[in-house]
């Protein structure tokens, strides 16, 4: 009791002090409608800035720029716009040189030397990262196959005939004829295995990589070859000159994984036993520099009863992803440093924002089903008249069961 009535004389000795504060909350409750706080400019700089920092969203930081122009203001000074961009996708560090395409002007830390020039480089960078964000989270082109052609593999058991070129198909025959790459076979299931593919030309955000393991139907108990699990990876060539005459020129059979510089790496995925095309989503959007794909399969599942060795083999393998150009190109500015020249379109911007009735990976599939079956027409049709119509052919009936089951891969 006595506590209680202690804290009641307190609170009735600060009666007056009370009071004023309850009017004072009361007219600020009554004009909030008309007084606004600009915490920027009431807070210091690397306080604001920090707090901005916590921005997640490209388009939290579109909406800051749009507050007032102080806000607009701070927030180009202050490079949000790259920041997000550097903390959602870290592989774009490695760019040290921005450039609007239409006026020429580039903007790097280098360039900066008088005051107009760094509120041009400011206005500059903004435009450019907030436009590739908006372009990596928010593009509606339709998904496309970014594959241009295969390079090379680790191992290839018998070459040409089980090549990696053969992953390119998308079925697991070709012309009445198993279609698939094989690995040399391996007493250790844990010996890896590489692919490497040229990506198609431009910019692409790459947001998913599919593969479909190899069942061969020509053994006995028709046993899959997948992997235990698998990892890519992304980058350039180590030489520019390699880009157009070593590369090219080189075995398919043959390993050329050293010859990279690998910017990105994904987190490790399990591959499943099965044959059908696995999809793996990455974690986010990635902007192949570059343009190499290394598909890196980890462990093996089967081993070929004919002769005790392990072995890994891939029917198919398709990269999905969105083209950014023509609005976005990169160039490799110097081999040595990786540094890379970002250059901006902008009047092109429209064209990879438009959202697309046909999904292009969906209606190349019917067409390539539709060219497959008319590949094997001709090719029932080229014995007949091989032999002509005074020698009759018997047909044999296509059955998957009776199919020879002492293959050997």
């Amino acid at each position: 009791m006595c506590i209680i009535n202690y804290i009641w004389s307190w609170l009735f000795s600060k009666k007056s002090e009370l009071l004023v504060v309850c009017n004072t909350l009361n007219d600020m409750d009554h004009h909030k409608t008309e007084t606004r706080i600009n915490f920027l400019q009431c807070l210091d700089t690397d306080v604001c800035i920090y707090i901005m920092s916590f921005l997640d969203d490209p388009a939290d930081v579109v909406r800051a720029s749009a507050v007032s122009c102080f806000w607009h203001h701070f927030v180009i000074a202050n490079g949000f716009a790259k920041q997000i961009c550097l903390k959602l996708f870290p592989q774009l560090s490695r760019i040290d040189v921005v450039v609007n395409g239409s006026t020429g002007i580039p903007s790097s830390a280098e360039a900066e030397t008088s005051t107009a020039m760094k509120c041009e480089n400011s206005e500059t960078d903004h435009m450019v990262y907030a436009s590739l964000l908006r372009a990596i989270t928010g593009s509606k082109v339709s998904r496309k196959d970014c594959i241009e052609y295969a390079v090379s593999a680790s191992s290839t058991d018998n070459f040409p005939d089980e090549s990696i070129t053969n992953t390119l198909h998308p079925r697991d025959r070709f012309i009445r004829r198993p279609s698939y790459w094989s690995s040399k076979g391996q007493s250790k299931p844990e010996v890896p295995e590489t692919l490497v593919y040229k990506l198609r030309t431009g910019v692409w955000a790459i947001t998913e990589i599919d593969i479909q393991p190899f069942k061969a139907f020509f053994q006995h108990g028709r046993p899959i070859y997948s992997a235990k699990s698998v990892r890519f990876r992304m980058g350039h060539p180590k030489s520019k000159r390699e880009i157009n005459s070593e590369l090219q020129n080189l075995p398919l059979q043959k390993p050329v994984d050293d010859k990279f510089v690998w910017t990105y790496t994904s987190p490790e995925y399990p591959m499943i036993q099965d044959n059908v095309l696995q999809p793996f989503m990455l974690p986010e959007p990635i902007l192949c520099i570059g343009g190499y794909l290394q598909v890196e399969l980890m462990g093996r599942v089967q081993r070929q009863e004919i002769d005790g060795l392990f072995y890994t083999c891939i029917c198919h393998v398709r990269v999905v992803g969105r083209p950014l150009f023509p609005a976005f190109d990169m160039a490799i500015l110097n081999e040595s440093s990786e540094k890379i020249m970002l250059i901006y379109y902008p009047e092109f911007f429209s064209s990879i924002n438009l959202d697309s009735s046909v999904d292009e990976l969906t209606h190349r599939s019917l067409l390539e089903e539709e060219l497959l079956e008319r590949i094997g027409l001709l090719e029932e049709l080229l014995p007949v008249i091989q032999h002509g119509p005074l020698n009759p052919i018997v047909w044999e009936e296509e059955d998957d069961d009776a199919d020879n089951e002492d293959g050997v891969l």
